[in-house]
Parts: C-alpha cells; sequence; structure tokens
C-alpha cells in the first residue's frame, strides 16, 4: 500500500508534529512541525524539511547551518497525528548549538542544565 501524506491528520493550521529522534543512538533530538509537502518532499529527497511557523516557509534542516538530518525512516503514530522521523544527525541538531533541544532538566523543582553548546 503507498503511503499517502494527505491521509496524515494535520491540525488547523495544516500541521503536525515531528520528533526527530538520533537513529542509531535512540536519543531524542528535536520537535518540529511538517505539512503535507514537508512530508513529501523528506521522503523524496531524504533530507528532513520541516515547516517553519515563524517564518512561513519550508525549512531543510542543516541547509544553512551544515547541521543535517538525513533521513532513515519516517514512522507514523497510532491516531495518524504526530510523526517520529529516525534521522542520522551531522552535527547539533539544536538552533544553540547543543546536540539536541531538550538540554534542561526539572529536578527537585529546579532547572539543570545537562550540556553545553558544541559550538
Amino acid at each position: 500500500m503507498a503511503f499517502d501524506p494527505e491521509s496524515l491528520t494535520f491540525d488547523a493550521n495544516g500541521l503536525l508534529p515531528a520528533i526527530a529522534q538520533d537513529a542509531g543512538s535512540g536519543e531524542v533530538l528535536m520537535l518540529a512541525w511538517m505539512n503535507a509537502e514537508a512530508v513529501r518532499r523528506t521522503l523524496d529527497t531524504g533530507r528532513v524539511t520541516y515547516w517553519s511557523r515563524s517564518r512561513a516557509a519550508f525549512w531543510v534542516k542543516g541547509e544553512t547551518s551544515g547541521h543535517v538530518q538525513d533521513l532513515v525512516e519516517m514512522r507514523v503514530d497510532c491516531d495518524r497525528d504526530c510523526l517520529l522521523v529516525l534521522v542520522r544527525q551531522t552535527g547539533p541538531a539544536c538552533h544553540t548549538g547543543r546536540r539536541t533541544c531538550f538540554y534542561t532538566a526539572v529536578r527537585d523543582g529546579a532547572e539543570v542544565e545537562l550540556m553545553a553548546p558544541q559550538e
């Protein structure tokens, strides 16, 4: 059965969340948004493409920074309203220069920074 991005359940803005996970380590890297065309572009090119809500434009991860996400596999959740994108990440995934966007933990009521920027 062929996959049709239009079969996904998008929100009122035509978007759904996409969680990027390192295919090798299993580390959760980031969350961003995709529309149907971003899903198509990702599958067609093998380079993960998101929809930037702030810029209202497509955003190929690493296009300007060189911190590329190469698609290994795309998975659809049970409700078809969220994607898990397994990637090979080159460089940091976070715009702050950290490996992951999830670098702050809440422990005993306090925020703890888990890692410094790589750059």
